[in-house]
């Protein structure tokens, strides 16, 4: 069983880095939960309205979005990521790359659907 939520959640990694990619914000709204809780690598604490709002204005523009070191450890309704991450793009109208380590949580909903409900992102050398 937990193999099977571990490559869910592999699967829903992929997800979310194409939906930033693209600034998908109809599946980004699907895969943030309600009460998504964001600490993004400037101290910031983020909302699932103001994640999509930043991508919706291209407050945030990503080009491109290199995973590597994925670790998973799940549990029957929530599942930790940790992976590093380089990303190129565009903040705030000024150009931007940089490598980060994020942490997120996936929680199982009572619809049974898989969300990120906690994040964190650190920038690391």
């Amino acid at each position: 069983m937990q193999a099977g939520i571990e490559q869910k959640i592999v699967e829903l990694e992929q997800q979310l880095q194409q939906a930033m990619l693209h600034s998908d914000s109809v599946l980004l709204d699907k895969l943030l939960s309600e009460d998504l809780l964001f600490t993004n690598h400037l101290g910031q604490c983020m909302s699932k309205q103001d994640d999509l709002t930043a991508h919706q204005t291209q407050l945030i523009i990503i080009n491109d979005i290199q995973l590597s070191d994925m670790k998973i450890k799940t549990h029957e309704t929530f599942a930790i990521v940790s992976v590093k991450a380089y990303i190129s793009g565009v903040f705030a109208g000024e150009l931007s790359t940089g490598n980060f380590r994020f942490t997120r949580v996936w929680y199982k909903n009572p619809e049974k659907h898989w969300q990120v409900i906690a994040g964190h992102a650190s920038a690391i050398s």
